[in-house]
């Protein structure tokens, strides 16, 4: 499998947003009430949030395709976790998601490659990421580029608040 990696444009909004809701719903569709669920994919994932971060200057998003077809991203911006140390130069990695029929085969260590390249060029940055306290896979996965737990916060999803570990590599 020949998958492509791209950076993303506005145009590319509707191809993100499904991947957004896909994957999201893939991973933590149960976790949440439906109606819950449904107002943060919309707010959070619709198009139009989708259009605005990758129309916005700090932000940089890349898809993964497979013969053309989105099955992957990853998108980044300035960073909005709650750190004291936080500082107003610093980039958040938002999401690294992959449809579940395309993980395991280093898909994401290719999008986490073309990220981590863009973040150090021509300036090593400070990189944030806010991951769930359940997800090892996942804290696993960001040690390996030398990110270390520095903190936590609740991420809101209607009435429910789950614990998330804020990552950082200096």
């Amino acid at each position: 499998m020949s998958l492509q990696i791209r950076r993303a444009t506005p145009a590319d909004a509707d191809a993100v947003s499904a991947i957004a809701v896909a994957t999201y719903t893939e991973t933590f569709g149960d976790s949440y009430p439906p109606q819950d669920l449904q107002a943060f994919l919309h707010d959070h994932y619709s198009p139009g949030p989708q259009r605005r971060e990758l129309e916005d200057p700090r932000s940089a998003v890349w898809l993964l395709e497979d013969a053309g077809q989105a099955v992957g991203y990853l998108a980044a911006g300035a960073n909005t976790l709650p750190h004291a140390d936080a500082g107003a130069d610093d980039v958040e990695l938002k999401r690294l998601y992959v449809l579940a029929s395309h993980q395991g085969g280093g898909h994401g260590a290719r999008l986490m490659e073309a990220f981590l390249q863009w973040l150090d060029h021509p300036l090593r940055r400070t990189l944030w990421v806010g991951v769930w306290s359940e997800n090892f896979g996942a804290q696993r996965f960001y040690a390996r580029y030398g990110c270390v737990q520095v903190g936590t916060y609740d991420f809101v999803v209607g009435d429910s608040r789950d614990l998330e570990f804020i990552l950082r590599r200096p």
